[in-house]
């Protein structure tokens, strides 16, 4: 079963740092690309950034140059290194993947998701 694992959320000081990993696992063909989101409270699913399996990186404007995303093609891992981190940021953060996995002779196209890790930045 295809799957993603995040880890790495926790609870910090403003103007500290995490870095969240995520792994997909289960038979996988192709990953095409992946990236996280976060959804604070009472607040809408964002797009926080996201990495195609060839490097392009894209990400919200208002954290370019604080977060960094990167991903380890060999582990089928990325990761979201967040820096300079502010009360606001807190969310709990999810791991999206666009991938193929081969059934049979059917290439299928999924999209999958974790389940979520918790960031908490204290003022």
């Amino acid at each position: 079963q295809v799957q993603l694992v995040e880890s790495g959320g926790g609870l910090v000081q403003a103007g500290g740092s995490l870095r969240l990993s995520c792994v997909a696992s289960g038979g996988i063909y192709r990953i095409h690309n992946m990236g996280w989101y976060r959804q604070a409270p009472g607040s809408q699913l964002e797009l926080v950034a996201m990495i195609t399996s060839g490097g392009m990186t894209d990400y919200k404007d208002t954290e370019k140059g604080r977060f960094t995303i990167s991903y380890d093609n060999a582990k089928n891992t990325v990761y979201l290194q967040m820096n300079s981190l502010r009360p606001e940021d807190t969310a709990v953060y999810y791991c999206k993947a666009m991938v193929s996995v081969l059934r049979g002779d059917i290439l299928e196209h999924l999209e999958i998701w974790g389940q979520g890790t918790q960031v908490t930045i204290s003022s």
